[in-house]
């Protein structure tokens, strides 16, 4: 049994806790997170991005969803944490296993900073009926004992070459929203909404360029808590020139609990429960999704023609690796770590490129059965000629984020892994070649993409496609592309012009392969008729697939034209920026078939 879940024991005895609960987030409700708060990671030993940890007196679990079940397995082993796999056939959640697990007068205790409100509130109303309480203490922290610190990394305003609109302009239009609604307050949690209203970025969070802040906004206030350090003396002039207030980080909760009669607009599912419970009960709560997450999501203009030129400088260095892959492989000695690192070079000698949007997946044969692998520099993988290898990368760009999966074959596949590929291929194109009535959510739209893999009676465990941020969160809501409604997603936000949002159908075999192809899809008005207006998508990404894993015969004839399409505006897109050798390989590459 690991060590950290026997000195947890012995503080939840001393404390008088039946139960535990680690999430794995920040503050702000992050999907990456900074190190001080990997408390999920270091009390298991489970470093997905996801998941969620209970320790009783003499159980614990790990919850993880299907993109983790083989990591979870292999890192779970032997560490005394039962894996909990969501969405399989009964398997109980979490929520349901602390109540079932809670002696009857007895506690939880976690830290109510890093829980969302929703789920508070959940937990409390189902405790209530055994009579248990709830503790809002980190526990963690006081077996923790070489934690590391919260980042003090420097921060910038972005210029309005990047963002395409002031921050005047941003406050201006969310205190119009707050207005229409009666909202006098509005409490801003999320990182990247902060970031967004205020056009703030930093390097606190890996791969997601913002900083740790909270924010504040009123009709004639605007409140930015931070570290103040973190910004320079002509950056704090330019917000206290916009009147735009700057506190500590740490005063904001003191704040919310100084609030008397006012109407307050608190996003359950952005805030975390301590600032809920920290509205004093004169407040009236206005539970409503914050009217910044719609606003960030539908980029403007400038954004838009910026995220075309970040584009264009990934597809460069990606195309270049796909030339090397295909020139070197089986000649000269590479690994999944090598290739990985090949990638951030090539991505690093474009202009304007800043790091990873996340961590790159560089997934040879049956690692790509892993939706969420990470290439082992300890265990690194040699890839030879043979079999499959899938890399899903993105890059953080001043003019934007990308993000982009290809899988390439890199000696003979069977025919049956052919099928495959090209079938998810046609799903691929399927919904990037979409029309669709305005009013569609990407609920209507899932099955175009998933609909050819489930003719194989094959699935793939996740969503298809995800919104994606302006220099911000790779992964960004409210809108998304899959077909089951969870509580936490808004599947039902329909798909307005200027959102961004990727493609990405795939098939895992466990112990066999992966395959992967994603493209990502500005959302763009098309004609408007009789029947209302019609909508479609622009593909901003630019890199060859890999048509040695093409059956064009599986393709239909619209699939094969929208492909061969797409091919054109690769070759004339990229072909000014490689040597004479890598363009004559890409005129091939990228052929009409």
């Amino acid at each position: 049994m690991k060590e950290t879940l026997v000195q947890l024991r012995q503080v939840m005895e001393q404390k008088q806790v039946d139960l535990v609960l680690i999430p794995s987030s920040d503050f702000h409700g992050s999907e990456y997170i900074g190190d001080y708060f990997k408390a999920r990671a270091w009390m298991s030993g489970f470093t997905g991005s996801a998941g969620t940890l209970v320790v009783t007196r003499d159980q614990a679990g790990l919850w993880a969803d299907g993109r983790y079940f083989i990591q979870a397995e292999r890192q779970l082993a032997g560490s005394g944490i039962t894996l909990y796999k969501m969405g399989q056939e009964g398997v109980i959640d979490f929520p349901q296993f602390i109540v079932d697990q809670m002696p009857q007068g007895g506690c939880l205790a976690y830290d109510g900073r890093m829980v969302s409100a929703t789920l508070g509130r959940e937990l409390e109303a189902a405790l209530a009926k055994k009579q248990a309480r709830i503790v809002n203490e980190d526990l963690v922290d006081l077996i923790w004992k070489d934690r590391p610190a919260l980042s003090e990394a420097q921060a910038v305003l972005l210029d309005e070459r990047y963002s395409g609109q002031s921050t005047t302009e941003k406050l201006t239009e969310i205190r119009a929203i707050m207005k229409a609604e009666g909202a006098q307050v509005l409490l801003i949690s999320a990182l990247d909404d902060i970031a967004w209203l205020f056009n703030l970025r930093g390097t606190d969070v890996q791969y997601n360029p913002v900083v740790l802040a909270y924010g504040w906004l009123t009709q004639d206030q605007a409140v930015l808590y931070l570290d103040t350090r973190k910004l320079s003396d002509p950056d704090k002039l330019q917000l206290q020139k916009q009147n735009i207030e700057i506190r500590a980080y740490e005063t904001f909760y003191l704040d919310v609990a100084e609030l008397k009669d006012q109407n307050v607009w608190a996003d359950p599912q952005k805030l975390n429960d301590a600032i809920i419970r920290a509205i004093p009960q004169s407040c009236n709560r206005i539970e409503k999704t914050s009217p910044i997450s719609l606003k960030k999501a539908i980029k403007n203009s400038i954004e838009i023609e910026n995220l075309r030129a970040s584009h264009l400088k990934d597809g460069i260095a990606v195309t270049k690796l796909m030339y090397w892959l295909k020139t070197r492989v089986g000649k000269e000695a590479m690994s999944e770590c090598s290739i990985q690192e090949k990638l951030h070079q090539l991505r690093a000698q474009q202009e304007g490129f800043l790091e990873e949007s996340f961590g790159t997946i560089c997934a040879y044969k049956a690692n790509a059965a892993m939706m969420h692998y990470s290439a082992d520099p300890e265990q690194d993988v040699p890839v030879e000629a043979d079999g499959l290898l899938l890399i899903d990368s993105g890059g953080q760009y001043w003019e934007g984020t990308t993000d982009i999966t290809r899988t390439f074959a890199l000696g003979p596949i069977s025919s049956e892994i052919k099928k495959v590929y090209t079938t998810v291929l046609q799903g691929m194109l399927n919904l990037s070649e979409a029309r669709f009535l305005y009013g569609c959510s990407g609920i209507n739209l899932d099955i175009l993409a998933r609909g050819p893999v489930w003719q194989l009676n094959l699935d793939y465990q996740c969503g298809t496609g995800h919104g994606v941020g302006y220099l911000l969160n790779v992964h960004e809501g409210p809108h998304g592309i899959r077909w089951k409604r969870t509580a936490a997603l808004s599947e039902m936000q329909q798909l307005e012009a200027g959102m961004v949002v990727t493609d990405e159908p795939g098939v895992y075999i466990e112990g066999e392969y992966g395959i992967r192809i994603e493209n990502e899809l500005i959302v763009k008005p098309g004609e408007k008729n009789f029947y209302g207006q019609f909508m479609e998508f622009e593909t901003t990404t630019l890199a060859p697939i890999d048509l040695d894993a093409v059956d064009p015969e599986i393709l239909t004839p619209s699939a094969r034209e929208a492909l061969n399409r797409y091919h054109q505006r690769v070759r004339k897109a990229l072909t000014p920026y490689l040597t004479t050798e890598e363009a004559a390989w890409l005129k091939d590459a990228a052929r009409s078939i």
